[in-house]
Order: C-alpha cells, then structure tokens, then sequence
C-alpha cells in the first residue's frame, strides 16, 4: 500500500520536467504500488510495468469519457471539445474490436519489409539535412534536423510536398493539439488552442483525401483512399482521423529519440567517441539505449477492465493505472548501473514503445530513422556537440523531448 513517506504523486509536479529520474526511483524502490494525487495507481518496476502494459485481459484503455472526467470532474462536457472527440476515435484510445480493424489496416502499410525498403531515401534525407547544416555553420538540431527528418518522411509515405506553404502550421498544430494525449485537466488556454488546431489538421487532410480521390498518386493517402468499397474499409472521419495521428505520432516521439539521444551523447563524451569510431555497428544499439535511458514517452495509461490484482492489491474495474515507462527502463533488477548512459550495453528490454496490443505500430519505422540519423550524424559530424547546460525541456509529462538543442561541430 501507498507508504506515508511518499508524497502522492503529482505528473505536474516541476520537478518531473526537470528531471524525473530520481521521483521515479524513489517510488520504484520504496512504493511500487502507488496512489497518486487524483486517485489512480501508479507502477513503475519493470515487471509490472510489463504485466500491465502486456495484459489484454485486464487493462485496456476502458471508458474514454470517464477517463478524461477523472481529471475535470464529472460534469466536464469530453465529447463538446473538438481534440477530445478527436483523440477518442484514435485506435490507440480504443479496445478491440475497432482498435484491431483500424490497427491491422495500418500495420499493413508499416510492416518491416516495406519499411526497410524506405533506408535508402530516408539516408538520402538525413545526408541533405546535415548538408544544410555544415552549410549554415550552426544548427539547432531540433529544428534543423530531429524534426525535419521525421516530418520529411511521413511526407514522402503519404505524398505530402515539403515544400508546402501549409506544413509550418500543419507541424505547429500537432504540437499544440497533441497536448490532450496528456492525462492532466488542461489550462482553458490550452483547451482552447487544441480545439482550434485539431481544426487546422482536420481541413489540411480532408483536403488530401479529396485531392487523391479526384487525382490518385502512389502514395500512403491514395492507397487509403482506394480501400474503400471493402469490409474493412475505413470511413472518411477515419481516414482523417488515422492520417493525422500517423503524421503527428510519425515525427513527435522519433524528433524526441533523436534529440534526446544527441544530448545524452553530448553528456557522456566517451559514448560519442565510440559511435563516432563505429557508426554502422554501434548505431543500432545507440537507438534502444536512447530509448531506455532518456525515453520518448515516459509513461501511459491503462483502465482495469475487470476487477483484479497488482502486486498481491485489489484493484477494481474502471481504475486507473499510470505505468512509468521511464522508472521501469531504469529497473536495477533488469539494467546494470541503470542510471549511466551506455550504447553498447543490452537495452533491448525497455518498454518505450509499450507492450501487448498498443505496441507501438510505427516501431520498425522509428528505430530505421534512428539509427540512420544516429549512424550519418557521427560520420559527418565527428566533432558534433551539444549544449548540455539547462536543456529546455518542452512543457508536460507524458512525452519527453527537447524544444531547442544548439549544436557545433
């Protein structure tokens, strides 16, 4: 039970923005089953971590208004905001049997071997991008490399120009709208933004859709277009409600990896050194030890679907839990000197890309773009580093990642 000595825990506590490691081991270590502030439980060992994140049976993501009521209260209207409604018809928010139909059709456009074919013009993005920046002399390496890689790509999967004069509010809107995926009650500002910028994606891909029912290319978006008229086939909402979380979910979290794991490198010198020494070989294991130590997503959401136990604990269907993805990558149970940055250790059993049947569907794409922007950085940019002092870490919890990250070389 929930020990006396932890405060309840809080994910907008400043503390967690800064650094959440060392709140993360002491409830790990000291309350591994733990009542936070509105009332759900917390986990954070790696082995329940992963039996509630690999539990079908058990945990789900239940009732969507319910869950989002639990952090404004019962009388909060979920389905009259824009981003909500928008953020319920996405599969990840859903249980079977609608979250396996739309899953398995976008699966089927990610799948490892259509993916490994996308390396060569995913190198050939990364080596323009770095051209730019020896060019420029200086970088952000946010904005100049960590998005622009991701962003290009999911452009080239579903026939997006680039060059769009749209795309700048098209990226600035995911950023500002994906602020509900956060479990928190959010500002009446931040409400107000969402509700707004779920509105911008919503016209630039129903604009898509039209152009490629009208004038069909062979892209992503026509060939979700084209499904219809089968049993599976998606409806129009579905399709634009899947093209915004495949590109918004396609950059955000990879632009996290990459930046993350460029600082993480920049902190612990001799691991760059050995990337830049072996690229092609190292480069594999820099993208899962920058998913263990420094994670993209930190942690998630999961509803008891039916009354059952967590560590020998009754917990009651409709609860919620809170899994520390972040806590379990840093299990010492699991990972040797957890806490210290090492990219040739085996990190192969972090949880950053979930588990069970919310397994990140865009995992093989994530670690491909990695490990090219990992492997073509060190051998062009031997002398590459960041600015370590006070990292501007972007606001809320969920999703960790930086807003701004100097670079030289």
């Amino acid at each position: 039970m929930t020990s006396d000595t932890i405060a309840p825990f809080a994910p907008d506590a400043p503390e967690l923005h800064r650094d959440p490691y060392p709140v993360f081991a002491d409830i790990r270590e000291r309350d591994p089953l733990h009542r936070a502030e509105f009332g759900y439980w917390v986990v954070s060992r790696h082995e329940d971590v992963r039996g509630v994140l690999m539990n079908r049976e058990d945990f789900g993501q239940g009732d969507f208004t319910e869950n989002v009521r639990l952090f404004y209260g019962p009388e909060f209207d979920v389905m009259g905001q824009p981003a909500y409604k928008w953020l319920s018809e996405v599969f990840l928010m859903q249980d079977p049997p609608h979250h396996t139909r739309v899953r398995g059709l976008v699966t089927g456009a990610l799948t490892a071997r259509l993916v490994r074919a996308m390396e060569p013009r995913i190198r050939e993005i990364a080596d323009g991008l770095i051209d730019k920046m020896i060019a420029q002399g200086s970088a952000d390496l946010i904005t100049d490399f960590a998005y622009q890689l991701p962003v290009r790509v999911m452009c080239d999967m579903l026939g997006i120009d680039p060059d769009d004069s749209r795309l700048p509010a098209v990226i600035a809107a995911i950023a500002q709208s994906f602020i509900v995926f956060e479990a928190r009650a959010l500002t009446p500002d931040e409400l107000t933004t969402a509700n707004q910028e779920i509105g911008v994606l919503q016209d630039f891909f129903e604009w898509l859709f039209a152009d490629r029912m009208t004038s069909p290319r062979n892209d992503l978006a026509t060939a979700l277009v084209q499904s219809g008229g089968k049993e599976d086939s998606l409806s129009h909402d579905e399709l634009v409600t899947v093209a915004i979380g495949l590109f918004g979910a396609g950059f955000e979290t990879t632009a996290h990896m990459i930046g993350n794991g460029v600082l993480s490198l920049s902190r612990v010198p001799d691991q760059w050194r050995s990337l830049v020494s072996d690229p092609q070989r190292l480069a594999p294991g820099t993208v899962d030890e920058t998913l263990r130590y420094e994670s993209s997503l930190i942690a998630t959401y999961r509803t008891a679907l039916r009354d059952t136990q967590l560590r020998g604990e009754p917990i009651v269907a409709g609860e919620k839990v809170l899994t520390l993805i972040g806590a379990a990558n840093r299990d010492p149970r699991v990972f040797d000197n957890p806490d210290r940055f090492d990219i040739q250790r085996d990190s192969k059993k972090h949880m950053s890309f979930g588990g069970g049947i919310h397994f990140c569907a865009g995992a093989e794409l994530a670690r491909l773009e990695g490990r090219i922007a990992f492997e073509q950085l060190a051998r062009r940019l031997a002398g590459l580093q960041a600015e370590t002092d006070n990292p501007k870490w972007r606001e809320g919890f969920l999703f960790r990642g930086l807003s701004a990250l100097p670079v030289r070389w």
